[in-house]
């Protein structure tokens, strides 16, 4: 399908104009006037058309106290007619007693179309009979009125031409049009206006920064700037510019994860073959007969495994997430003093270390996992110790304490050093940002992921010096048959 059938085939609406938020602001701001307007109308065309009819019998009752106190009612043909047509009536009546008196009539019509009664009127009869008398009678039509009489009788009535009142109906009708258009436009301009500045405007501003950030996340230039108001925008663009630096701080931390994972995926590859020709050597090494060779021997191949196997992991997961851990039933001390041996510490040295672990304390974990969550958070307190401005072998130790509290397994490692700022417990196990001795901010890191993987958790505890990170590793729940098997075995 060419290109000029696709634009023909997209639907219609796709080409329509658009209708902006000024647009409709604009139209709902002049529906909405216009409809008060009618609101408005309704009541006052009522209200005019009771006026002008009660003006009509005013005037009437006027003239009947001139026509009644005319020598024995004999009113000439002439002053009846100029009476009449002052009112605007055909026919004047009064009635008093039992009796109804014509005082002036002319031409009375044949018929009468309507009745209104002025002196109890309700205000939705009078609504109904303007509206009809506007939109369903004719010019034709009569229409007789009733309302109080003068003096002595009871009620007066007069005989009108519709013609007349709905000719004053439509003048009125006209005249409030063209009031309320000029009304609802200047009322429209106003308040569009006054919504445009105050709403508009910054959601468009909003919007195009929006839009700006979207083409490009990863720069800090397309951050919004937070609107100096109080109300609902000034916080929305506020939460906004929050919500995109820590959006733009997220990237740029993954792709340095990215580039970082690369990195390593890369350092392992030629680490595992530098590894692999160090496993040789040492190989070699242990068919030495001398003693301290063979006592040292299994331990730099045991550690060479280990890190030739963490190698192998890196490459074959591609990724920072760690492989599940293996448990099983490992005694705690060796895997303490192997982790103080490899990080060097010897007796008499110039950092002290102290082991209380729980005699034949066992851990239900993975051994090199474990090995290695102690051995970050080792050599985080040999880092910590080494940054301090003197040195008091007496005073600088590192301590490992290890304990069975039922089912879990608690282990403690604390240091004397200078402790952990502010600034850094904030973010403490999160990676690149819970070093504070010059490292990379792993450490941690690693070793809240792997108790994590347990099911452990793993915590910082303020003490009165150095830091104390306390562990605890439950054991897996196994079926009570299992473990008895397992006992007896």
């Amino acid at each position: 399908m060419t290109d000029a059938a696709a634009k023909a085939d997209e639907p219609r609406h796709s080409r329509l104009p658009r209708l902006g938020l000024s647009g409709k602001l604009l139209i709902l701001t002049v529906l909405f006037v216009m409809i008060a307007e009618v609101l408005i109308y309704v009541p006052s065309i009522s209200n005019f058309r009771i006026n002008w009819l009660n003006d009509r019998l005013a005037a009437a009752h006027t003239a009947a106290l001139v026509l009644d106190a005319a020598p024995s009612g004999m009113v000439p043909e002439s002053l009846a007619r100029q009476v009449l047509d002052s009112i605007g009536a055909r026919a004047v009546a009064m009635k008093m007693g039992q009796q109804r008196r014509l005082l002036a009539v002319s031409e009375m019509p044949t018929t009468l179309h309507h009745d209104v009664d002025m002196r109890d009127i309700s205000w939705m009869m009078a609504v109904w009979q303007a509206i009809e008398s506007l939109v369903l009678c004719s010019d034709t039509d009569f229409i007789r009125v009733v309302g109080p009489a003068p003096k002595g009788g009871e009620f007066l009535e007069i005989v009108l031409e519709e013609g007349p009142l709905r000719a004053a109906m439509v003048r009125f009708s006209g005249n409030v049009l063209l009031l309320s258009l000029l009304i609802s436009a200047i009322s429209a301009t106003f308040v569009y206006i006054a919504l445009h500045l105050m709403f508009v405007r910054p959601l468009r501003r909003l919007t195009t920064d929006i839009v700006a950030f979207r083409e490009d996340p990863e720069n800090p230039g397309r951050i919004v700037t937070p609107a100096p108001r109080g109300d609902e925008i000034g916080t929305a663009t506020r939460e906004l510019a929050a919500m995109q630096r820590d959006i733009v701080t997220m990237l740029h931390q993954r792709n340095r994860l990215a580039a970082l994972g690369l990195a390593v995926s890369k350092i392992s590859h030629d680490l595992r073959n530098l590894l692999a020709s160090a496993q040789l050597f040492s190989d070699r090494l242990s068919t030495l007969p001398d003693p301290r060779i063979q006592r040292f021997s299994p331990k730099l191949m045991r550690a060479l495994e280990r890190a030739i196997a963490f190698c192998e992991n890196t490459l074959s997961y591609g990724r920072a997430q760690e492989a599940p851990p293996v448990r099983k039933l490992i005694p705690l001390e060796p895997l303490v003093d192997e982790v103080r041996e490899t990080i060097g510490i010897e007796p008499g040295g110039p950092i002290g270390w102290v082991s209380a672990v729980e005699r034949g304390l066992k851990i239900d974990a993975d051994q090199d996992q474990l090995f290695r969550i102690l051995l970050n958070l080792t050599r985080n307190a040999v880092q910590a110790l080494e940054t301090g401005a003197t040195r008091d072998p007496s005073r600088d130790q590192i301590r490992i304490t290890g304990r069975r509290e039922g089912a879990v397994a608690v282990i403690e490692v604390s240091d004397t050093g200078p402790g952990l700022p502010a600034a850094t417990r904030a973010h403490l196990f999160e990676a690149f940002h819970g070093s504070s001795h010059g490292g990379a901010g792993l450490g941690l890191a690693i070793a809240a992921e792997l108790v994590r993987a347990h099911g452990g958790e793993i915590r910082l505890i303020d003490g009165t010096i150095g830091a104390i990170f306390h562990i605890t590793i439950p054991d897996r729940a196994i079926e009570i048959s299992a473990r008895r098997e397992r006992a007896r075995a």
